[in-house]
């Protein structure tokens, strides 16, 4: 396994085309794709066809320092799921998104807040990165202290997507939380 960072507990990896499987089986998870899809699976042939090849394009696009990666325990190997420390679609590359997905199994062991730590240290003290964000609905309470924990501050309220209102709580739209490469260096 090419390993992009490791944590005390997880080790993190880019994705290969053999993983399909992997994304397909954490998206087929109504609690995991909650406040995604309202608990709607991802169709497999859009994970295959769509999802996979953008994710490996990316590690083209940004030299292998930025994207989407898979996460397994150190010890015994298991798949939790991934972390993103990638640039929005237009974005520039010294403002990355911070992002996560977790197979149920993995949840409340801390996991979430190990890995966006080290991913957070890494992208401000070695790839350039300036400002890092991430959204979450505002009923995601969960991501949400994940987000505080990291010293990351809310600096937005934002609409639900049209293609997001039959998710539960989706009156209540999303939030957007922000830490400078200065906010972390100052925690």
């Amino acid at each position: 396994m090419d390993t992009y960072l490791a944590t005390e507990r997880l080790t993190l990896r880019r994705f290969t085309a053999d993983d399909a499987d992997l994304l397909i089986e954490l998206d087929s998870d109504p609690a995991v794709m909650r406040y995604l899809t309202g608990g709607e699976a991802t169709a497999p042939e859009i994970v295959r066809e769509l999802h996979l090849p953008y994710i490996i394009a990316g590690y083209e696009k940004w030299d292998g320092d930025l994207g989407l990666f898979a996460a397994y325990e150190r010890d015994g190997g298991a798949f939790v799921g991934w972390f993103c420390l990638r640039p929005g679609p237009d974005g520039p590359r010294d403002e990355a998104e911070l992002g996560y997905r977790l197979r149920q199994a993995s949840w409340g062991k801390g996991y979430a807040t190990e890995v966006s730590r080290a991913l957070l240290e890494k992208g401000f003290t070695g790839l350039g990165v300036r400002m890092v964000w991430a959204e979450t609905m505002a009923v995601n309470r969960g991501s949400r202290n994940v987000m505080e924990k990291l010293g990351m501050t809310l600096t937005e309220t934002l609409p639900t997507p049209s293609d997001m209102e039959m998710v539960e709580g989706s009156e209540h739209g999303g939030v957007r939380y922000e830490i400078t490469e200065e906010q972390w260096e100052r925690r």
